[in-house]
């Protein structure tokens, strides 16, 4: 079974129609690439996946080892409380192009930050907070430790690169374990020299089996990390299938316009 359903996915800001009718499915541990020319609706879908926005219409639906998690059953107008938008975006974890780090905080404590939070809500945390919180400190070091950054987790945002800031985010976003792990054009804000260091971790976590959908504009990236790749144009999904057929050989007259201004 599929671990993320979507289905006849709609979003519109007021008259203008951004996504129409988006279906599609993401089985567990497979790397999904969405592509497609700016403001064909990529970041809109991505958005509305992680509740930044509320879909207009459709259904999203992720299926866990506890069973069938109905994140939005196509009822836009009774809308969702805030608890419901804080459960829902437990499921998936979202890596912005612009890295989106608070600048107040380290390394370690943007990492940490929302774990700690979490962790205040814990019937246990006032008589073992000590235990608890070192236990997230040593979480949030082993996941800096594993983007090549353990030497830099006392240092802020303005004292690392832009890719250094991405793997923070990285980082930051695998700490809550989301089922699915979102990145939005994760090397579109970095200088050419800085992207293969980004994109390298991203291949690591493909090669252990990371579900993830990325938002990219790297085709031969896409083509190397990706199980299925979606073509968005205009709001529709234009074509979908393996990155040999999609990126390979496409079968829609867009997609291989679309290809075409990008060389293999």
């Amino acid at each position: 079974m599929a671990i993320l359903e979507v289905e006849n996915l709609r979003k519109s800001f007021g008259e203008l129609e951004v996504l129409k009718d988006i279906s599609f499915s993401l089985n567990k541990g497979e790397a999904l690439s969405i592509i497609g020319s700016s403001g064909s609706g990529k970041t809109t879908l991505l958005r509305c996946l992680n509740f930044l926005e509320t879909p207009t219409s459709g259904s999203i639906v992720i299926n866990t080892d506890e069973g069938r998690n109905v994140l939005f059953d196509g009822d836009a107008e009774k809308g969702l409380s805030e608890a419901e938008i804080r459960r829902n975006r437990l499921h998936l974890g979202l890596v912005f192009q612009n890295f989106n780090l608070f600048p107040q905080y380290t390394a370690l404590e943007n990492v940490t930050l929302a774990l700690k939070l979490q962790a205040k809500q814990q019937p246990d945390y006032k008589t073992n907070s000590k235990a608890i919180l070192q236990a997230i400190e040593d979480k949030g070091l082993e996941l800096l430790r594993q983007m090549g950054l353990a030497e830099r987790a006392g240092h802020y945002p303005h004292q690392l690169s832009g890719g250094q800031q991405q793997r923070v985010a990285i980082a930051r976003a695998l700490a809550l374990e989301p089922d699915i792990l979102c990145f939005d054009e994760p090397t579109s804000a970095l200088d050419p020299e800085l992207t293969g260091e980004v994109l390298k971790v991203i291949r690591g976590l493909a090669e252990k089996k990371t579900t993830m959908i990325i938002v990219t504009h790297e085709m031969a990236f896409a083509r190397e990390v990706s199980d299925n790749v979606i073509f968005m144009d205009e709001g529709f999904i234009v074509e979908q299938g393996p990155p040999e057929q999609v990126l390979g050989n496409p079968r829609e007259e867009r997609t291989k316009r679309f290809l075409s201004g990008y060389s293999s």
